[in-house]
């Protein structure tokens, strides 16, 4: 892997909601990791292989989709269009976590059948990059008959997520508990569905359902596409400690007034973001893009905040050595800026004032994958590459 210098930065997102905005005009990466960042002069980055003059603009770490429903490959069964997620990341996602591949034809609901599945797409997801995007692939879905060695079994081959509770036969949390209890003990992160049902064959389920569960995510707390009520949502906020998902196809009145509760309980650090798609509303390349602005525009969440909540903080609950712009951590970032007719002066204030930001480049492990994006609109000051 080479070497790449980005100089001439005009603000730089951390992707820790806890310190959002960093100082330096600066970020030295060689080997696919982060090695440096600070003032230009400081770097000592003479002998990068390619520099990239960000003309004055913002650099964010690669978002991440924290729900999307691939299956296998870069194609959807569920809206029958190829080349969806490699578009996903002109939009600058960067990574993919799986909610379960649901929309398989056929999907096998046995045990053999569901870890087969789960297995197979972890390991085709782990040699595949579509468009330079990284996708942790293979969630799996809870069917009757799942045991603790089948847990353990999906682990040892790359298992990571529990797709989202809700989806299989699984539904209760009398049945769900004990294979939640398993999953976490083999490393797993654990998502479970709120709200009205979304697909034949899953169900509604409420807050109290969720809460008896305890998994670690709660998926969609602004619904999938159908929200749960208000109150079920502030005692999601209030009493307890899950991460709680807002994605693109919800409810976008309950997701600004669930943002406004967890900046009111200073719950911001377990805000994560996604697209809830493939699904019956389409796909969108922009979802995640949408969210962050929707709720900086609409909600009391500052713009480096809500880039935060779609970088940093998934990784931290999905545990992935990326996110921040820290020494040390994966090279996966984006320049970006305001887009070509905004009343913002630069990517923040154009997200403050609820425009999608121009992407003006994407970078994967310090390799530039997207040099212009086709899915934002230009940004005023694109970057020059040397």
């Amino acid at each position: 892997m080479s070497s790449v210098l980005l100089k001439n930065i005009g603000t730089i997102v951390s992707g820790d909601i806890n310190t959002p905005i960093l100082e330096g005009n600066a970020i030295f990466a060689e080997g696919g990791t982060i090695q440096k960042v600070g003032d230009e002069s400081e770097l000592s980055a003479s002998s990068a292989d390619v520099t990239i003059d960000c003309s004055g603009t913002t650099v964010t770490p690669g978002l991440f989709d924290s729900h999307c429903h691939v299956v296998l490959g870069d194609y959807t069964p569920r809206q029958k269009q190829t080349g969806f997620l490699e578009s996903e990341v002109h939009g600058g996602v960067t990574t993919f976590i799986s909610a379960g591949e649901v929309h398989l034809a056929g999907r096998p609901k046995d045990p053999a059948g569901t870890k087969a599945l789960a297995i197979v797409a972890a390991k085709s997801f782990a040699n595949f990059r579509p468009g330079g995007g990284k996708v942790i692939g293979g969630s799996v879905i809870l069917e009757k008959g799942l045991t603790k060695a089948d847990f353990e079994e999906m682990a040892r081959e790359g298992v990571r997520t529990v797709g989202e509770i809700g989806l299989g036969s699984i539904k209760n949390p009398e049945d769900a508990v004990p294979m939640v209890q398993w999953a976490k003990e083999c490393g797993m992160t654990v998502m479970m569905h709120a709200g009205g049902t979304s697909i034949p064959g899953s169900s509604t389920v409420t807050a109290e359902m969720v809460i008896r569960t305890a998994p670690d995510i709660v998926s969609h707390i602004n619904g999938g596409p159908t929200a749960v009520a208000l109150d079920e949502v502030k005692q999601l906020i209030t009493g307890t400690d899950f991460a709680l998902e807002m994605v693109h196809c919800g409810n976008p009145k309950i997701m600004v007034e669930a943002a406004n509760l967890c900046v009111e309980n200073n719950a911001l650090h377990r805000v994560i973001i996604g697209n809830d798609a493939p699904s019956g509303t389409g796909v969108i390349p922009l979802g995640v893009l949408r969210v962050i602005a929707h709720l900086a525009s609409l909600s009391a969440i500052k713009p480096e905040e809500a880039l935060c909540m779609a970088t940093g903080n998934t990784a931290r609950v999905h545990k992935l050595d990326r996110g921040r712009i820290a020494e040390g951590l994966e090279a996966d970032l984006v320049i970006m800026d305001a887009p070509m007719g905004s009343v913002g002066g630069d990517a923040l204030a154009a997200i403050k004032a609820g425009d999608v930001p121009a992407v003006s480049m994407v970078l994967v492990d310090g390799e530039i994958v997207v040099a212009k994006s086709r899915n934002t609109p230009p940004p005023v000051r694109p970057p020059e590459v040397r």
